[in-house]
Order: C-alpha cells, then sequence, then structure tokens
C-alpha cells in the first residue's frame, strides 16, 4: 500500500502540473497523499522539525537560495542594461541574417553563452524572443521551430554537462558528494560535443522538414503574447560579456584551488562589477537590485517544493522497495543512479528538483559503495534533465506563453531537442563514467 500510495502521489503531481496547478501547491498535496498512505505521523512528516515536508523545503532553501539570489540580480543587470540584447546582436552580425540556418545557430548560440554566463534561462527568453520574431518573419521561417535553437541552447549542455557551469543544476550535487562545479571534465566535455552534435543535427533536419513542407511564418491571431521592447543604447560586446568572463574565469580558478562556495564568490563578483560598468545604462539600480531579489523567491520555491515532496517519499516506508529496486538493478552502480535521477527528473518536471531528491534519496549509499564523486556529479546531473522537456516543465510552459506556441503545435520539437541532445550524451558520458573513472 505504500508504495501504491508514492506512485498514485506521482501521478497526482504529473496530473496537476499539465493542469496548470503551482508545484507549490501541488507537492504538500502530493505528500500528504504519501504521508496517509504509509501509515507516517501526519504533523511530523509535514511540518516536524526533525525530517518532514518542511525541513526539506527550508533545508533546500538554506543551501541554494544565495546562488538564486545573486544569479538573479546579475540577470537583472545584464537584462536592464542592454548587455545581453548587445550580446545577441553580435552573435547575429558574426552569424547573418540573410540565410534561414544561421538565424538558428545564432539564437542557439546566444542562449548558450548567456546561461553558461549564470543568466537564468527565464531571462533568456526574454532577450531571445524579441530579437528572434522578426529574422523569422522575414526570412518565412516557421515560428514554432523557434523552440529547437532556444532549448538547445539552455536546456542542454550548459545546464548539466560543461564543466564550471553555475546552473544549478550543477550546484546541487556539490552540496551532497563534496565535489566542485568542474569535477569529471572529461565526461562533461565528451558529453557536451555530444549533445551540440545531436542538436545542431536535429536542427537542420527539422528545418529543412518544414521548408519541404512550405511551413511558413504564422502567429495565431488569438495568442497573448508579451511585448518586449529592444533598447536604443546598449553597452559594447566587450562591455556587455565582461561579467559573465568574470564570473567564468573565478569558477574555474576557484575550483582548481578547492575554495568552498566558489559559485558565490563569482556571482558576488560579477554583480558588482555589472553594477559598476553598466551605471550609466542602468535606469535604476535600486529596481534592478529589487527586481533581482523578487525574482529569485518563486524559482526557489519551486524548486525546493518538489525537492521537499521527495524528502517525505524517502521517509516513507514503502520508498525502501523503490530503493532496493534501484539499488539493486545489475551491472554498474552509475547505471542505477542514471535510472534514478532520470526518472525523478520527468516526475518533478525539474532537473534541479529531481537531482535535489535523487541526491538525497541516494547519494550516501553510492558514496559509501566506492563510486567515484565526480563522476556521480556530472552523470546524474546530466540524466536528470534527459526528460524534462515534458508538458508540464516550467521552462515549457514559459516558453508557450512568450511566444503565442501551443503543445499542440511545438511540443514536439520541445521534447525531441530536449530528450534526443542529452539521452545521446548521457549515453557517453555512462560509457567514460563506467571504464575511465
Amino acid at each position: 500500500m505504500g508504495t501504491l500510495g508514492i506512485i498514485i502521489a506521482i501521478f497526482v503531481i504529473v496530473f496537476m502540473a499539465m493542469k496548470g496547478f503551482s508545484i507549490v501547491f501541488i507537492a504538500p498535496v502530493a505528500s500528504i497523499i504519501v504521508i496517509i498512505t504509509n501509515g507516517m505521523d501526519f504533523f511530523p512528516s509535514l511540518i516536524g522539525t526533525e525530517a518532514s515536508f518542511m525541513t526539506g523545503l527550508t533545508g533546500f532553501i538554506i543551501n541554494y537560495f544565495a546562488v538564486f539570489l545573486l544569479g538573479s540580480i546579475l540577470a537583472q543587470y545584464i537584462e536592464k542594461s542592454g548587455a545581453a540584447q548587445a550580446i545577441a546582436q553580435k552573435v547575429l552580425s558574426i552569424t547573418g541574417t540573410e540565410k534561414p540556418f544561421p538565424v538558428l545557430v545564432a539564437i542557439f548560440l546566444i542562449g548558450a553563452i548567456l546561461t553558461y554566463g549564470g543568466i537564468s534561462l527565464f531571462v533568456v527568453l526574454f532577450v531571445v524572443i524579441p530579437l528572434a520574431k522578426p529574422l523569422f518573419q522575414q526570412l518565412n521561417i516557421a515560428w514554432n521551430l523557434i523552440v529547437i535553437p532556444v532549448f538547445l541552447g539552455i536546456g542542454t549542455f550548459t545546464m548539466t554537462m560543461l564543466p564550471g557551469t553555475p546552473s544549478i543544476q550543477n550546484v546541487v550535487p556539490t552540496k551532497y558528494l563534496g565535489t566542485q562545479l568542474t569535477a569529471a571534465p572529461l565526461i562533461g566535455i565528451v558529453a557536451t560535443i555530444v549533445a551540440i552534435a545531436a542538436g545542431i543535427w536535429y536542427m537542420r533536419f527539422a528545418l529543412n522538414k518544414s521548408i519541404k513542407n512550405k511551413e511558413t511564418f504564422k502567429l495565431d491571431e488569438e495568442a497573448n503574447e508579451k511585448q518586449i521592447e529592444l533598447k536604443e543604447k546598449v553597452p559594447s560586446f566587450f562591455l556587455s560579456i565582461s561579467p559573465i568572463l568574470v564570473l567564468i574565469v573565478i569558477i574555474f580558478v576557484g575550483s582548481a584551488m578547492k575554495v568552498e562556495n566558489i559559485v558565490l564568490i563569482g556571482l558576488g563578483a560579477a554583480v558588482i562589477i555589472s553594477a559598476i560598468i553598466f551605471c550609466k545604462y542602468i535606469p535604476s539600480h535600486k529596481q534592478a537590485v529589487s527586481l533581482g531579489a523578487n525574482g529569485s523567491v518563486m524559482p526557489i520555491f519551486f524548486t525546493s517544493a518538489s525537492v521537499a515532496f521527495g524528502v517525505v517519499i524517502t521517509l516513507a516506508p514503502g520508498f525502501q522497495a523503490i530503493s532496493d529496486f534501484i539499488l539493486g538493478i545489475p551491472g554498474n552502480p552509475l547505471i542505477s543512479l542514471t535510472i534514478a535521477s532520470a526518472a525523478l527528473g520527468a516526475i518533478t518536471g525539474s532537473a534541479s528538483g529531481g537531482l535535489g531528491i535523487a541526491m538525497e534519496a541516494f547519494a550516501q549509499s553510492y558514496l559509501a559503495m566506492g563510486v567515484d564523486p565526480d563522476a556521480m556529479h556530472r552523470i546524474s546531473a546530466i540524466a536528470s534533465s534527459v526528460f524534462t522537456g515534458l508538458p508540464h516543465a516550467g521552462a515549457v510552459l514559459s516558453l508557450f506563453a512568450l511566444t503565442g506556441l501551443t503543445h499542440k503545435n511545438a511540443f514536439k520539437y520541445v521534447f525531441i531537442i530536449m530528450t534526443l541532445p542529452n539521452l545521446l550524451a548521457l549515453i557517453a558520458a555512462l560509457i567514460i563514467g563506467i571504464f575511465f573513472y
């Protein structure tokens, strides 16, 4: 009955998320289902001060709030100053805007540069979409193809693979495994190459097929699109990318020296530099800092709610059967860890949420087996993202709201571009992890 209750709770999370309910509401509801069906003490399991839904929620916030806060403030400086726009325009000037495929490549590169520089994927969406729309219209490219370069840039290698990326998916394992942001660089670099190659191939394939089918640029006239105005005066490209370069250099140097909390040091330095060099481009520092601070609250609550649900699951007696099944999967332990991370990422619709649950439930068990922590870090992170391009994922819903697209006319592209590169990269990562770590 306990295991069945966990399965029912998981279905409730997926169903309600697809219906548009917030994970902040769904997670405690699903947790209550687990608590009741597993015969657990109700209030101690839900709001207790030892091990409960609430301690899982607050524990995640305590560990990662500073990352979300600084990252969100940096994103506001990069966006409000026009730096993100300047970077995007520079990339477009290099790739050109006369042919469809180079435009798709440019959009992919813009997303990748910004997310690797610590900018929230939601901010990247607000930068890329208004730049892409007139180009798609001018070249008569089917508008639903926009999801391919966008998600290839923000939802694959810069999220989980590239060594040093400041993404929360790369930060979470460090807290459980004692690893650095640059963990397992060989695995990460090979996985990145595989993901980019697969993504570029599919992007060209989808474009050619769309042109062959005579698909054209058209928008749903009733779509509720958000309009974003581009700035006339923006900083130079070098000035715009400086905070991002500083962040990356600090992370690599600090990781090599095994400095603790290096991502916080890097983000803090990037914020300070942004405040100084973008001073004349920012209408109001107070507004940038305030919007950044406020903007960090909901993302961390979304993720922490997923992790809190995972804590309740791991406390439930019914989870023992699931745990035994995962730990008992034959072969190298990295394979079973991969399955657990991928499954939990799919269930929550969040790579960071699923990864947090997997680390909470299994990290110590695998470390006790003698599994290399660096390999665990990189492979579990990649695995957590493989099946997150699902209908209830927050990034998917946000992109559709911003572009006026729907699940009907664009979701197939989302699923393929999120799944294919990540899955092939994961296979490559597993092979290296099993034979070289």
